[in-house]
């Protein structure tokens, strides 16, 4: 064999025998020859793609086998739509002090001579203040042998009147075709014309106008039903 060969694998078999040494010398302690060193022992990237396996991976699905959780958002509760006759109608109880809740309809009454009443009456001490029930205009201040001293208001749009009757006075100053405002004093609970001196009131009523306009003349609607709010004017 020539000589170089024989130095060759001279020095290969001392370079394994130098290999073997350093694995029985440097090995873990407890760690039998063959055995797989653990990922911590393996170097960084061994340990951590041996983490990323032993770490389950969150499923997508949702199946009758595979359960899922997951953090839902919080709900979220729209507001119920207000139906649009109960959605209030903008005019005010006309007597001050008085709620929607303690009037009583009295609109389809008999009165005298087969009358129909066409009006509520909201009872209240005498002097007590009427007030405007929308933004309007006095159309005329008239007094009536059946309603005493009376008050009708135009709204803007002059489709509707409202009309206030029995009263004791107007307020201080009202004159005929005045702005007036929703809340404004325009006169007294009382008793005039023929109304129970002994029962003073205010008799409220709302006419829908013709096209002539005329503060005299117009179609009955019950404000029971507008004044509490389950009623527009015009549905």
């Amino acid at each position: 064999m020539p000589r170089t060969v024989l130095v060759f694998l001279l020095i290969v078999l001392a370079g394994a025998n130098v290999g073997l040494y350093r694995y029985w010398h440097d090995r873990p302690e407890g760690v039998a020859a063959g055995s797989t060193l653990p990922a911590s022992a393996a170097g960084p990237v061994a340990a951590s793609a041996a983490s990323r396996a032993a770490t389950p991976v969150a499923s997508t699905r949702s199946d009758s086998t595979t359960a899922v959780t997951a953090s839902a958002p919080p709900q979220v509760t729209a507001a119920m739509p207000v139906p649009a006759g109960h959605a209030g109608t903008g005019l005010m109880v006309p007597v001050q002090g008085v709620t929607a809740a303690e009037l009583h309809d009295t609109f389809s009454d008999a009165r005298a001579a087969g009358r129909v009443h066409e009006a509520i009456d909201i009872m209240a001490p005498r002097g007590t203040a009427v007030l405007a029930v929308a933004d309007g205009t006095v159309a005329k201040l008239f007094t009536s042998v059946p309603g005493g001293l009376t008050i009708y208001q135009f709204e803007p749009s002059g489709r509707y009147a409202y009309y206030y009757a029995h009263l004791d006075r107007y307020a201080e100053g009202l004159r005929e075709h005045e702005a007036i405002r929703r809340g404004d004093v325009v006169g007294y609970v009382g008793s005039t014309g023929n109304a129970d001196p002994s029962a003073p009131h205010l008799h409220f009523a709302i006419f829908e106008l013709g096209p002539e306009r005329q503060w005299w003349k117009g179609t009955a609607i019950n404000p029971y039903p507008v004044l509490m709010g389950a009623q527009r004017l015009g549905s």
